[in-house]
């Protein structure tokens, strides 16, 4: 089953890092990830830019749409980034969760639908309603920092 992590983090101290700081979170997440996707478990793992380049589109009872400008939270915590994994229960998650290498914040572990069984559209052209697990053979870089 599939699980997603999102990294929430204070929005005023996700970018304060000093370049030290930094490139021991960048060593601290490559091994993360470096054994994640040893462990079969690795699908996606990113991180988000600022809060300030979001935009939120609100959906009105009508159908209409609007557009404002960075994330609507009533919060000064924000989504940072996410991992997708491939786990056989909610306790490898956990597990993992556990592992990640992030500062102060909180980690969401939920369980992703499998909307394939449900799924009636047929896939888009060039596409298979194959699974395929994405960026296992991208070797972790180290060159964008995560959240």
């Amino acid at each position: 089953m599939k699980y997603l992590l999102t990294f929430l983090r204070d929005q005023d101290r996700m970018y304060e890092a000093t370049e030290e700081e930094m490139k021991r979170a960048m060593d601290a997440w490559n091994a993360f990830d470096r054994e994640a996707i040893e462990a079969g478990a690795l699908i996606a793992i990113e991180p988000l830019e600022e809060p300030a380049s979001a935009k939120t589109i609100r959906v009105a009872e009508d159908g209409e749409h609007s557009v404002t400008d960075g994330p609507f939270a009533e919060t000064k915590e924000q989504l940072g980034g996410f991992c997708l994994l491939e786990c056989a229960s909610l306790e490898e998650a956990i597990g993992w969760a556990e592992k990640v290498p992030m500062g102060a914040g909180a980690i969401e572990v939920r369980a992703v639908k499998d909307s394939l069984h449900t799924a009636t559209r047929a896939p888009a052209p060039g596409r298979s309603r194959r699974r395929r697990r994405c960026g296992l053979s991208r070797p972790a870089t180290g060159s964008t920092p995560r959240p």
